[in-house]
């Protein structure tokens, strides 16, 4: 199975081909650049480079969230008209999941900046989730991880919240990890299809607009937010 797979969810692009668990080709851009002027180009670079055609691929797989609200629509409105058009199979992946190295031991924190201190983060071990990935306080993060009591390794943007980490829980690790479309392909290649048509992104945060718009407004089945 060829899968092509994408993560525009943050700042770095990452896009990569496989061949089942093998990776054909791999672009990733860690710089500050509109996605959507540069995912297109990238996939076409990324298809001529293998002499691959569209009807080469079988399934594509997607950052689904959680993310910048931006990029995550860029990726997943990509992927859903990629695989629409092409007749081929979507999946979703979760964007903190695929930050999380392969063979760290005991509980891995994916984080991803949400702003004003608060953070997207997961609670991962063995590759499984102790707890619903979550918009919260990084000071919250922090207490959940303190009453683990096992090492614990904090993955994906942890540069801007490496001192209060390092202030609050000293034997932590800080391992920095980049988006990986790699990862994405690989954690993908065994979930079932979605329906295209459904597929949304996971934002798990309403977006400043709408918060402020609900503050003076009462959010009902028929409300503007729920029509948009």
């Amino acid at each position: 199975m060829k899968i092509l797979a994408m993560d525009t969810s943050n700042k770095a692009l990452s896009l990569a081909i496989l061949e089942n668990e093998e990776i054909l080709g791999q672009v990733t851009l860690n710089i500050k650049k509109n996605h959507s002027i540069t995912l297109m180009p990238a996939i076409d670079f990324l298809m001529n480079s293998l002499d691959l055609k569209s009807a080469d691929l079988d399934r594509i797989a997607v950052a689904q969230g959680p993310g910048s609200y931006t990029g995550l629509r860029i990726a997943v409105a990509t992927a859903k008209t990629l695989a629409h058009t092409l007749k081929i199979e979507l999946v979703g992946v979760s964007s903190l999941l695929a930050l999380v190295p392969e063979q760290v031991e005991g509980l891995v924190i994916p984080i991803v900046d949400a702003r004003r201190n608060n953070v997207y983060a997961g609670f991962y071990q063995s590759g499984q989730a102790m707890r619903p990935e979550a918009h919260l306080p990084l000071a919250e993060v922090l207490d959940i991880v303190s009453a683990a009591n096992q090492p614990v390794t904090f993955v994906g943007e942890t540069a801007t919240f490496a001192e209060q980490i390092e202030a609050a829980l000293p034997q932590a690790a800080l391992q920095p990890t980049l988006p990986d479309a790699a990862a994405i392909g690989r954690l993908g290649l065994d979930l079932p299809a979605q329906s295209i048509h459904d597929f949304v992104p996971n934002y798990l945060k309403r977006v400043e607009a709408e918060e402020n718009w609900l503050k003076t407004h009462q959010e009902s089945s028929d409300s503007y937010i729920q029509r948009l």
